[in-house]
């Protein structure tokens, strides 16, 4: 049957039209409280589990997460530069468990979104009013040649924090002076878009002390990236001549890999590292592509203002997962996106519309000890999509000062996200 392309957009509108008031509509309790679930234990999943608690208490509250230890991104850099020790990053579920939510500590393997079931792997299932999906990334092992799971130990991404991290850690140490890292840098969308660059900065560091007549090498995908001045103004005063960035239209981007002889292939010419650090690509969390969330690109399309899901009713879709428009893919977002939601879904639940949100986040980038400089935005929903209402970023020509107070920012900034979300 031909379908016009006029009958395909209505009907899309419809569609999408149907699944939002679904997602809102209150739901019918045979008894009780409403029953929420969040699949996902990260900052989005427990900050949502926890705002939830403090909106309605009365609500059944499961946070689904198969890790008992939650091992935070934000700092993990400095784990691979030796200043900080990955026990640091990480932290139990046992203060969200006493908030009076039940953590089960098992791997979501199927959502049926008719039935509003959640199924594990032990063949037991959940049942849900709500579900709010909070899955994180997934790493992409299929889309760039040569590099699959068995690859990464040779060649770690570490881009979940943990043994990844800590692996390239240790390669980092056993490498000679001289030698040359490779960071391999994929296009977006991505978590955390300034973070490859920080890592650079960081490895330099590290190097400098250590062994300093090592160079990196920064292989991208993309021609422009987050705060790109002033990485660029912080390697030039800190590394002068040991970080070297290749660029997309400069043939950065990484075609093939060969972890047996740590060989890159890019378009216009091959890199054998000494430490080869490859990101790769990524997309939305295994169960949302299950859950039927995520869409073509991989990702998942939201209404912006209750995060519920544009393709499945009665799920909503939070953090690194969903296609959030001006939002960056970060831990600061995740966890207000989390709070937002879990208002939106309480004031559903009452009958009341929901509240636009306005949401802030601040990305901080260390790049030497008490040097550091940040992003600090304000997002509103405009035209079906986050858009910057407000972003400012630190100066370029900042002081010496200025840069060390960043420093102790950050560290304070971490200190209350990983609070608020664990306790």
């Amino acid at each position: 049957m031909t379908v016009t392309r006029l009958q395909t957009r209505r009907d899309v509108v419809r569609g999408a039209a149907a699944i939002a008031a679904a997602a809102l509509a209150r739901p019918s309790l045979a008894q009780g409280a409403a029953r929420i679930a969040v699949i996902g234990g990260g900052f989005g999943g427990a900050s949502c589990a926890r705002a939830l608690r403090r909106l309605d208490p009365k609500l059944q509250i499961t946070l689904i997460e198969p890790n008992t230890t939650f091992t935070a991104c934000p700092f993990s850099n400095e784990v691979i530069a030796g200043l900080r020790e990955l026990r640091a990053q990480q932290f139990t579920y046992d203060k969200v468990a006493a908030d009076g939510i039940t953590v089960a500590a098992q791997a979501a393997t199927k959502v049926d979104a008719q039935a509003r079931t959640i199924g594990f792997g032990d063949g037991t299932t959940l049942s849900y009013d709500r579900l709010v999906l909070a899955p994180g990334i997934e790493l992409r092992f299929d889309a760039l040649s040569g590099y699959d799971e068995a690859a990464s130990v040779q060649m770690p991404h570490a881009w979940k924090a943990g043994e990844q991290t800590a692996l390239l850690r240790r390669q980092l140490e056993a490498m000679d002076d001289g030698g040359l890292v490779v960071i391999a840098v994929p296009a977006a969308p991505m978590r955390c878009p300034p973070a490859p660059y920080e890592r650079a900065s960081l490895i330099a560091h590290y190097l400098q002390a250590n062994k300093p007549r090592s160079k990196i090498l920064v292989l991208d995908a993309k021609d422009n990236y987050s705060q790109q001045k002033l990485f660029e103004a912080a390697w030039k005063e800190l590394y002068p001549g040991m970080i070297e960035r290749i660029a997309l239209s400069q043939g950065g981007r990484v075609t093939s890999v060969n972890p047996a002889t740590n060989e890159i292939v890019t378009d216009f010419g091959n890199y054998s590292a000494a430490v080869a650090n490859v990101i790769p690509p990524q997309r939305a969390g295994r169960i949302a592509e299950i859950a039927g969330a995520a869409d073509h690109t991989g990702w998942c399309p939201i209404d912006p203002v209750t995060f519920a899901s544009k393709r499945v009713p009665n799920i909503h879709v939070i953090g690194d997962a969903c296609i959030a428009g001006g939002i960056p893919k970060s831990a600061s977002a995740a966890a207000a996106q989390g709070r937002a939601c879990a208002a939106a879904i309480v004031n559903a639940l009452a009958g009341k519309p929901p509240e636009t949100p306005r949401l802030d986040g601040a990305c901080y980038n260390t790049v030497a000890p008490g040097y550091a400089f940040s992003l600090k935005g304000i997002y509103q929903p405009k035209e079906d999509q986050y858009a910057e209402a407000e972003v400012t970023t630190s100066p370029v020509d900042a002081s010496p000062e200025m840069r060390r107070r960043e420093a102790e920012r950050a560290l304070d900034w971490f200190k209350t996200i990983t609070g608020d979300a664990f306790g």
